[in-house]
């Protein structure tokens, strides 16, 4: 490719992995997603490194287990001395522009107590972004964009996911059937795709970087017209679930609080006024029916941006990466979000469009090797031709791309999840443990999930035969030697992959040296 290519980083909030049409989900819809799947590489076997928002992303930005980056909360601050994907590309001339958020905490040392920067946790722009469009979770941009309009918006973010007044909801909907009171083409997800439009119609013959943050289909669940009417609820799967919550509860401590905390109204799924724990079977259904909405509304817009690139020559010189930074557990096991330790919370999509020839020969196929969130930082840094930094923990899937399978590639993911709660102590009470005993790390292969915490039971599951992740293993004698085995595995891993910035470097005679 004789020009500097552009690279475009998309990454949706809480998209769950299974949730393309191309991959056969019966309800979601996503036509230019599976159009740009036909010409790019899936991953079908993706995982996130960590959840909530703010971990998430930082893992998939610097590459980082959450081990080693530790920012583990959204608000827990992010040490100044990682890179990321932003620093590393200005080497390469790059000025990586963000839409959206990437939900960082700064680095609080060296600022002073009263800086604006230190009130809100998600008001930080990794280093290295610019921002021709920040959408932090007040949305401040768009919402004044909807007043302007005419909306009357008194308390700004807090009102403008209030569900239409004296909407008519037809029997057979639920609740989240009712839809927003702005329509689609005034929603944030088209407001943050028109601006990027927009940016990119001077930039037709400059090579550019951005990193476009969809924030749907995060909750609340309530979608514009006519996305909310997208799905029938009688037309969506039932989620699996033990008979009632208390007996699902009872298969770890960490899973009965957090149903505790989903059954209070409007504490996942603001303005929503209903129990999510024991709301009835069409509620459910509902809920489920509006996110897959909320997925379809997503790809319009995607389908948007590609059409704009394919239409002024760029699509030939773009690297596009779509991802989600967490999954949603759409009311498996009676939980809905990301905090819990199911598969649900972490599998996510990934399909990256290389549009060099190397490329060629696997267009249009699924890859089902395990793959993770902390690989896309070293693929676009390899891609641009840049030197992958040596405490990166990803490795680049060009090799998978290009048919090449590396002989020592992984046989398994390794995530984690710090549920801590620092300022509230709420988690740390309820359960009994302090805070810097409230984590876990997961070990997942082909044949099994090992989930290990510091301060509670482990869990093991079977997931060849069991994949819903439904009869814990962990205290059944037989399993033992199991059970030793994946923490063992996991104990390789931690050892393996600990920070190791300056491991290979000997300072002596002859001076410093420092192996590749």
């Amino acid at each position: 490719m004789s020009e500097r290519p552009n690279i475009l980083l998309i990454c949706a909030d809480q998209w769950r992995g299974d949730c393309i049409s191309a991959l056969g989900h019966k309800n979601v819809k996503t036509p230019n997603l599976d159009a740009l799947m036909r010409e790019s590489v899936t991953f079908t076997r993706h995982f996130g490194q960590c959840t909530p928002c703010g971990p998430s992303r930082t893992s998939l930005l610097t590459g980082l287990y959450l081990m080693n980056h530790r920012s583990g909360r959204n608000g827990t601050p992010l040490d100044a001395r990682h890179t990321n994907i932003a620093l590393e590309a200005r080497k390469a001339g790059y000025d990586p522009a963000l839409f959206g958020y990437t939900d960082t905490t700064p680095d609080p040392r060296g600022k002073h107590p009263n800086d604006p920067a230190l009130t809100a946790y998600d008001e930080g722009v990794l280093p290295g972004f610019t921002t021709p469009m920040h959408l932090p979770e007040d949305m401040g941009k768009w919402v004044s964009d909807l007043i302007a309009r005419g909306y009357d918006l008194p308390n700004g973010r807090d009102d403008v996911f209030r569900p239409r007044r004296d909407f008519i909801k037809p029997a057979d909907r639920g609740f989240r059937y009712i839809p927003t009171v702005f329509p689609a083409e005034q929603s944030e997800t088209a407001f943050l795709t028109d601006e990027f439009l927009k940016w990119l119609l001077v930039r037709e013959n400059k090579p550019w970087f951005a990193h476009f943050v969809f924030f749907r289909p995060h909750p609340p669940f309530i979608a514009p017209e006519p996305y909310n009417g997208a799905v029938h609820p009688a037309d969506v799967d039932f989620p699996e679930r033990a008979a009632t919550p208390e007996l699902e509860g009872n298969q770890h401590p960490l899973l009965a609080h957090e149903l505790v905390q989903v059954a209070r109204p409007g504490n996942f799924d603001e303005h929503n006024p209903m129990d999510l724990v024991r709301m009835d079977e069409l509620e459910v259904r509902q809920m489920r029916a509006t996110y897959y909405g909320l997925i379809a509304e997503v790809d319009t817009q995607l389908g948007r941006i590609i059409q704009h690139l394919k239409d002024t020559g760029q699509y030939e010189r773009t690297l596009i990466v779509v991802t989600s930074d967490h999954a949603e557990m759409l009311g498996e096991h009676y939980v809905w979000g990301k905090e819990i330790y199911f598969d649900p919370s972490f599998h996510l999509p990934l399909v990256i469009h290389d549009p060099r020839s190397e490329a060629d020969a696997t267009r249009g196929t699924l890859i089902d090797d395990f793959s993770e969130a902390i690989d896309v930082m070293p693929t676009v840094l390899q891609w641009l031709g840049l030197e992958v930094p040596r405490t990166a923990d990803g490795a680049s899937l060009l090799p998978l791309i290009y048919g090449e399978r590396p002989g020592d590639w992984r046989d398994a993911v390794f995530f984690e999840h710090d549920f801590r709660n620092v300022r509230s102590q709420a988690v740390e009470t309820a359960l009994g443990i302090p805070s810097d005993k409230c984590s876990y790390a997961v070990v997942r292969d082909n044949r099994y999930k090992y989930v290990h915490f510091a301060a509670l039971p482990p869990l093991l599951f079977d997931i060849a035969n069991d994949p819903k992740e439904r009869v814990n293993l962990a205290n059944d004698p037989a399993h033992v030697p199991t059970l030793l085995h994946y923490a063992q595995k996991l104990l390789d891993w931690r050892l393996i992959n600990q920070e190791r910035g300056l491991t290979n470097m000997h300072v002596g005679k002859g001076g410093l040296f420092a192996r590749p």
